[in-house]
């Protein structure tokens, strides 16, 4: 993954609460064996209506989704986070998450944020009032600001913020070890198996 320090961009407010990742990837999309391509089907069912936020073009090309409270509930698809991001989406705010949902964002350098109801009812009304209105999510500050007028702080663990800021995956972690893993392969009798 990318490393991810600063984030800056609109804002596609989605005020709704328990939104699951069965609207946001429609279970009939998850045929793919690639884990790119699912923008095009990132609430899907949702998109038919032509009022529907992702649809008007005001928010096309927002890099920030705000979203309300029990964000990414319902299966543990990793299709969902997979097709936000691959929609354009950076970053992912709400009051809160479902567990699995955070962590899968966190493995692909998709950022999580969790602010209070009122910070992100601030963000859903300064996109709806300004669609070009552009914020700054800082991972290294751990804030989310807009101009002189906004700043919020989050919480992020330090392992998952030094992952960011790194650009590291779960194979980016395990590259970091390939001398030690490529020595030890050496050291192991010819007649077990060996990575090649």
């Amino acid at each position: 993954m990318n490393p991810v320090n600063e984030i800056i961009g609109t804002i596609a407010p989605l005020p709704r609460a328990n939104i699951d990742t069965d609207q946001i990837m429609p279970k009939q999309y998850l045929k793919r064996v690639e884990r790119t391509g699912y923008g095009q089907y990132c609430f899907a069912e949702w998109r038919a209506d032509s009022e529907f936020v992702l649809e008007r073009p005001e928010y096309q090309n927002a890099k920030i989704l705000v979203t309300g409270p029990n964000f990414g509930s319902g299966s543990s698809r990793e299709h969902a986070p997979w097709g936000l991001q691959d929609w354009g989406f950076e970053a992912v705010i709400a009051p809160s998450f479902a567990d699995i949902f955070f962590t899968n964002c966190t493995k692909i350098g998709l950022l999580p944020v969790v602010l209070t109801e009122k910070e992100c009812q601030y963000l859903i009304e300064l996109a709806e009032a300004d669609p070009t209105a552009e914020v700054t999510v800082s991972v290294p500050d751990q804030t989310v600001a807009y101009r002189e007028q906004f700043e919020a702080r989050f919480e992020l663990d330090p392992f998952v913020k030094w992952r960011f800021v790194e650009g590291l995956d779960d194979i980016g972690l395990t590259l970091r070890h390939a001398d030690d893993i490529a020595e030890f392969e050496s050291r192991r009798p010819a007649w077990k198996p060996a990575l090649t």
